[in-house]
């Protein structure tokens, strides 16, 4: 773990007061109305630059040229289908992405809208793997200020009007609004899930006003969490001598993005609920039989506050009070008619029409005075609907329901019950911000990065099976399946219990045992085979499985890969990114893990053409852990990646095995443990036929088969084989801690063979070489060859060589894929020579990765380098996230080049860095663990030692049919 002393620096880089005055701020600071010490922070003039996204060398196109025609081939008969392919390079955005990006709005999994540090409301991700990126600007908060009897006026947009799309103010649109803030004296604080917007002295130069914005994001709290509602709680203060008339304008477009208004149908009407909460329902009827959205804009009348609303208005003026009038007539009067609450339902927008609404706040403040305003958003899509047909409720709707006028009780929990939330919220994060000895930039970037769990496209759903829709869309051939009284759902379903209550517990279970967990495993895997495969053809997909999470069902949990690769829970990556989900929501990382751990044991035999070599192979092969859970139909028809055969990737399975133990030691759950081990077991049988020569040691293939998909390996390699060490070590471990003796020998066996060939192969004195082959880059310095270790160290167990070789492997990467790059200012380039010149063997080889380098740095931390591991995370923070850098705050790509250039913006890996916050605060179960070694308790009996260099190793067959039914019989 890491040192005591820890780090040896400190620097305070962003002092909120070269950004706001210090009058200002101590003015501000009531009722949270001031930015904290330790945020992100911009100015509002910044200029959002463009982005530059990476291109791949004259030599990569040649060598890809097939790939890319065939790809392109895909994304054609996909979107025949009606459908957007999983990985679609050839698709451009309307909107160019810019550094304009901020903290996102609402909790999990009900879909998303996010907000720039500007204030413009955009990447609206509310139809599950479909974003639209592009501004709605006609969302808007406004402002209007009367003094001296109305003699002085001030009118704005609280956001600086250089967008593109507003055009002259003599038009009867939002550009005839008054867009007269320069964003000058006006900064944009953010610190995941709150933001504040100060704005000192603009348009105002007597009031002060602070727009704090606060999203239900609330760690071990799994209801409020999943509310797709947001609040924007205004605090002004009056520093002039006259008393001032102060109203705010929240107007809201009948859209979520892209063209959607466009289709008609919409409309508004006015509400009053409890507690002097008011607004507009905006019913938007979605395009392409998705389900309808019911937004909520609200705002909460007190003493001293008055509510109003104009229900509708356009930007023409034809047929409803144009935007222009609707603004004269807030500059004149500073409100609406309260007669507008009477109004009903407005009529259905016609096509091409939009329809918009706005809702109004005023209020007085005296010379001196304070005064605290209110606003909530909501937006209530009570089913999630996949194109392939299936339809499920989300989370919410556990507390909510499933209607969409639920947008009104969401808006009204968010005015009411917004302190307790923010309560919660500092309760979590103030340990880590007022803890001295962490770097300032690193507080803020470990929140700030977790964004992606709200606008990273994710599903929450109640837990239970799929509505199926009758209108399934071209071409899919899901019809009825998957239904609650199926019979394969209760095949499925009785195997999951029987995995529960059959397994005997480790605490009763004997070394003398004989009917070991293992062989319950074998037995029963090839039992569940033969009855699915008479239960469930072999083109039907996989049976939806509940949730069996003990006591509390938390629902299934999705999100994509990113929001450019559009699949759910790509699992090579959650590798990485799910640190997170187990700090702060570890029973939806168990509800991920058995999801998996169930996808193990089934096959889907239906074919699929891979576009790297052309050749077809079956979906899912049994035993194989899938690369995702899919991505028009997930549970249901997974590994929607089918550039190469995952079943034939040599990572995944270790990475399985690897993540369920580290789940296991860190939160204690036996049941858990018992539930996954035979999934575990079948993992790690299936990965022998990867260990051709028998010395326990699995071989890759020449090609890219592993997380690094365009990196080809040859031989043994060190990232593949140093996962499968972990795992070695992973599994005899669980075995022993669930009585299974014989399967904790075999594979304590296997790992000390393995061991021994992969430090004779790879270890060349300073760092373990790429791959054994004898490429030009077999002796690069891959940042990420002690991933396994990175595991093993994570969850306890002992290390898997020398700490000497560890910190010497660690050292080189640092002094070369670091230090050699732009000073460390970038992070860890994933390939550098020998000879201290970057990899160029692929694209992948010559990029840094966000997440590996959080990776890399955690590893660092767990052996005792704070400096180098510090340092090494610090790269991404500067290219990413500082002002000198290229501007991927809350979008973190995947990675970009040493020259800056971006690939696959707003991903899931850089969640990683809350690996570094696990290595620092290691859970309670894992600290307190007896600190023996349990391998040297795995006593390896004669027979076993004999019988091992005996066991028969299946290799996959011709046609790629994995795994059969015998595949289960582990030689225990």
């Amino acid at each position: 773990m890491v040192s005591g002393h820890i780090f040896h620096y400190r620097r305070n880089s962003w002092p909120a007061e070269e950004y706001v005055g210090r009058t200002a701020l101590q003015l501000l600071d009531f009722d949270g109305g001031a930015p904290p010490e330790q945020a992100w922070r911009r100015k509002l003039n910044c200029h959002a630059n463009l982005l530059k996204e990476f291109s791949i060398t004259f030599m990569e196109a040649m060598r890809m040229m097939t790939l890319g025609l065939r790809l392109w081939s895909y994304v054609r008969e996909e979107a025949s289908h009606g459908r957007k392919a999983p990985i679609d390079p050839f698709t451009k955005e309307r909107c160019r992405p810019s550094a304009s990006q901020g903290v996102p709005l609402g909790g999990m999994g009900s879909g998303s809208i996010s907000r720039g540090f500007r204030g413009e409301f955009k990447n609206w991700h509310i139809i599950p793997g479909l974003c639209e990126s592009a501004p709605v600007m006609e969302n808007q908060f406004s402002i209007f200020v009367s003094r001296d009897g109305g003699n002085k006026k001030y009118s704005s947009v609280l956001a600086p009007g250089h967008h593109e799309g507003l055009k002259k103010k003599s038009d009867s649109g939002i550009s005839s609004w008054d867009w007269n803030l320069s964003g000058q004296h006006s900064t944009y604080h953010a610190l995941f899930p709150r933001a504040w917007t100060v704005y000192d002295g603009e348009p105002d130069p007597d009031l002060k006003i602070s727009c704090r914005q606060i999203s239900p994001f609330i760690p071990h709290d799994y209801k409020d969490s999943s509310l797709p509602t947001s609040v924007f709680v205004y605090t002004l203060v009056n520093t002039g001598k006259d008393r001032a008339k102060v109203s705010l304008l929240m107007t809201w477009a009948n859209s979520i993005g892209g063209f959607s208004h466009n289709s008609g149908g919409h409309y508004n009407e006015p509400f009053i609920a409890e507690d002097g909460v008011s607004g507009v329902l905006l019913h938007h009827k979605t395009a392409k039989d998705n389900p309808p959205v019911t937004f909520a804009v609200a705002a909460c009348e007190t003493q001293n506050v008055n509510v109003t609303v104009l229900p509708v208005f356009g930007l023409t003026g034809e047929n409803h009070v144009s935007a222009k009038e609707m603004w004269n007539t807030m500059e004149q009067n500073g409100n609406f008619n309260r007669e507008n609450f009477s109004a009903g339902p407005s009529m259905p927008s016609s096509p091409g029409q939009k329809l918009c609404a706005a809702v109004s706040a005023s209020t007085w403040v005296e010379p001196h005075g304070r005064c605290t305003v209110a606003f909530a958003l909501a937006w209530s899509s009570p089913k999630v609907k996949f194109q392939k047909g299936c339809t499920y409720n989300r989370r919410y709707t556990q507390f909510y329901g499933t209607s969409e006028r639920s947008a009104v009780n969401l808006v009204h929990d968010a005015l009411t019950k917004y302190k307790l939330w923010e309560e919660e919220i500092e309760k979590w994060q103030n340990p880590i911000l007022k803890d001295e000895r962490l770097p300032e930039w690193y507080k803020f970037t470990l929140f700030n990065e977790l964004y992606f769990l709200v606008a990273g496209g994710t599903v929450w759903t109640d837990g239970q099976p799929p509505a199926i829709d009758e209108k399934a869309s071209p071409g899919s051939k899901s019809s009825k399946r998957g239904t609650k009284d199926t019979k394969v759902e209760s095949v499925k379903d009785s195997h999951v219990n029987m995995t529960a209550e059959q397994v005997p517990d480790s605490g009763h279970m004997t070394n003398g045992d004989e009917r070991s967990v293992s062989k319950f495993a074998a037995v029963h895997g090839s039992q569940m085979q033969e009855q699915t495969n008479g239960g469930l053809k072999s083109e039907e997909p996989i049976p939806y499985l509940i949730s069996k999470d003990g006591p509390e069902n938390v629902g299934k949990f999705l999100y994509l890969e990113g929001v450019e690769y559009i699949m759910w829970n790509t699992y090579d990556v959650h590798f990485y990114a799910s640190f997170a989900l187990l700090d702060l929501f570890p029973k939806i990382e168990l509800s991920i893990q058995r999801d998996f751990a169930n996808a193990v044991l089934y096959e889907d035999q239906r074919k699929v053409k891979f576009l790297a070599d052309g050749a077809s192979g079956i979906r899912k092969v049994k035993g194989a852990v899938p690369h995702d859970l899919g991505t028009h139909d997930p549970w249901h028809e997974m590994n929607a990646y089918n550039i190469h055969d995952t079943s034939k990737w040599k990572d995944l399975n270790p990475k399985f095995v690897l993540q369920i133990y580290r789940d296991f030691a860190a939160t204690g759950d036996m049941q858990f443990g018992r539930d996954v081990w035979p999934a575990v077991c079948a993992a790690m049988d299936y990965m022998d036929q990867f260990d051709r020569d028998h010395d326990g040691l699995i071989e890759n293939d020449g090609f890219p088969d592993q997380t690094y998909d365009a990196w080809t390996v040859h031989g043994i390699s060190a990232y593949c084989g140093c996962l499968w060490l972990g795992a070695l070590q992973a599994a005899a471990t669980m075995a022993h801690r669930l009585g299974d003796r014989n399967f904790a020998e075999k594979y304590k066996l296997k790992f000390i063979k393995a061991k021994a060939v992969y430090e004779a192969k790879l270890w060349n004195g300073s760092y373990f070489n790429y791959d054994s082959g004898t490429s030009s880059n077999s002796r690069s310095i891959q940042a990420d060859q002690l991933a396994g270790q990175w595991y093993t160290a994570s969850s306890g167990l002992p290390p898997l060589f020398d700490e000497h070789k560890i910190r010497t492997a660690l050292q080189k990467i640092f002094e070369f894929n670091v230090i050699k790059v732009k000073g460390g200012r970038m992070g860890a380039v994933n390939g550098m020579t020998p000879k201290g010149k970057v990899d160029e063997t692929c694209m992948q080889s010559r990029e840094i990765w966000t997440g590996v380098t959080y990776a890399v740095a955690a590893n660092m931390l767990l052996h005792g380098m704070e400096h180098q591991g510090f340092t090494t995370a610090e790269g991404i923070f500067i290219a990413g996230w500082s002002e000198e850098g290229y501007g991927y705050w809350f979008q973190t790509p995947e990675g970009w080049t040493t020259d800056g250039h971006y690939r696959s913006l707003v991903y899931m890996r850089p969640l990683a860095i809350w690996a570094i916050q696990y290595a620092l605060s290691p859970p309670k179960a894992i600290l307190e663990a007896p600190k023996v070694n349990l391998m040297d308790r795995i006593h390896i009996s004669p027979h076993m030692a004999r019988a091992i260099s005996e066991i028969s190793i299946r290799k996959i067959a011709p046609d790629n049919r994995c795994f059969p039914s015998f595949a289960f019989q582990c030689e225990c």
